[in-house]
């Protein structure tokens, strides 16, 4: 891997050999503090700028999520492979289960497994992307049941509420139950309280205040039963912005910052950005104490590209275990590209996730 480190390290670092065909390019642990940038080998660089305008190509000729204003059409659109999103492939393997609230509100989950010989060696927790507007838990079968495969591990993604419909705190609520449910029946489940958690874009957000609910609600120790959390390209100030975010301009590599806009307005209807602060909607201004070790990747061309570099950090000054990786133009869902850059990325997910494990 072609890298540029400045490592803090408490930990020696290994080399973790490829295990699985995702793997096709060779992935170096890093050590348990540790900042990385890649994808800066002029080829990478090359491919992926190629990449970007493509991506940006078709997004131009389609009308925009906040010009176009339709939730529900948006969220078909993507379905069918618009808006830069592969289309949901749906695998059979795949099965749904339901948990109950105390409400009475019912929270759909999709599961996938390791292959039957195996048993799961823990659980991963997801939260899928899309702004708490667009996205769906059974919108990335093939990537979950490769990292099921490939990790060893459950995978439940958490079919949570949907704005404007359902504002928040609907799906900040059913991810936390979702959570509750796998603490409590993990093992009866599929044999293992090995948890992890992680997630995409405002699937990583969630992530995040997800940890926080069941530390300050529930008296959980969120770094007692969660071995790691993988957050990818993550929003994490949806009250002022970070300077990345608020220089974001009409480019639309997938997000920008109309788009931006328009997703925190159908979140958050008639919050201001006092309230907005509140850390349940807004965790970069978190006490993130007790909080699990946690891995970071972001893209240098991603509009919340800050967010994540601050929350990283502020993890860090909260006496928790990080890892951040930074990619070179990597543009906001970056991973959804067949580039090396988002191939290797993908890969050392799967590789920190059993290094969590392990």
């Amino acid at each position: 891997m072609n890298t540029a480190h400045s490592t803090e390290s408490t930990a020696s670092t290994e080399s973790t050999a490829p295990t699985s065909p995702a793997e096709s390019t060779a992935y170096a642990a890093p050590a348990a503090h540790s900042i990385a940038t890649t994808g800066l080998d002029p080829a990478e660089l090359a491919e992926t700028r190629a990449a970007n305008d493509h991506l940006e190509r078709l997004l131009d000729r389609e009308i925009p999520l906040h010009v176009q204003d339709d939730p529900p059409a948006a969220r078909a659109l993507r379905r069918a492979g618009g808006g830069g999103f592969p289309a949901v492939a749906l695998l059979p393997e795949a099965a749904w289960r339901t948990v109950t609230a105390p409400s009475g509100h019912r929270v759909r989950l999709r599961v996938l497994t390791p292959p039957e010989d195996r048993q799961p060696g823990g659980v991963f927790l997801h939260f899928h992307g899309g702004g708490g507007v667009i996205g769906s838990a059974d919108g990335q079968d093939v990537r979950l049941r490769d990292l099921a495969h490939h990790v060893g591990v459950a995978v439940v993604s958490v079919e949570y509420r949907l704005a404007p419909e359902h504002p928040y705190p609907a799906g900040a609520d059913d991810a936390e139950q979702a959570a509750l449910w796998l603490l409590d029946r993990a093992g009866a489940e599929f044999g293992t309280e090995r948890l992890l958690i992680g997630g995409e874009s405002h699937g990583a957000r969630l992530s995040v205040t997800t940890l926080l609910r069941l530390r300050d609600r529930h008296a959980v120790a969120p770094a007692d039963r969660f071995l790691a959390a993988q957050l990818s390209f993550g929003s994490y100030d949806l009250a002022l912005g970070t300077p990345s975010a608020r220089r974001a301009g009409d480019r639309n590599l997938l997000i920008n910052r109309p788009i931006l806009t328009w997703f925190r307005e159908q979140l958050l209807p008639g919050l201001g950005p006092a309230e907005r602060l509140d850390p349940d909607i807004s965790p970069l201004h978190a006490d993130l104490g007790g909080l699990p070790l946690a891995r970071f990747t972001v893209g240098t061309a991603d509009p919340v590209l800050d967010d994540t570099l601050f929350m990283a950090a502020r993890w860090r000054a909260a006496g928790n275990p990080v890892e951040l990786e930074i990619v070179a133009e990597g543009w906001h869902g970056f991973t959804l590209a067949p580039t090396t850059v988002a191939r290797r990325e993908l890969a050392a997910q799967e590789a920190f996730l059993r290094r969590a494990l392990a």
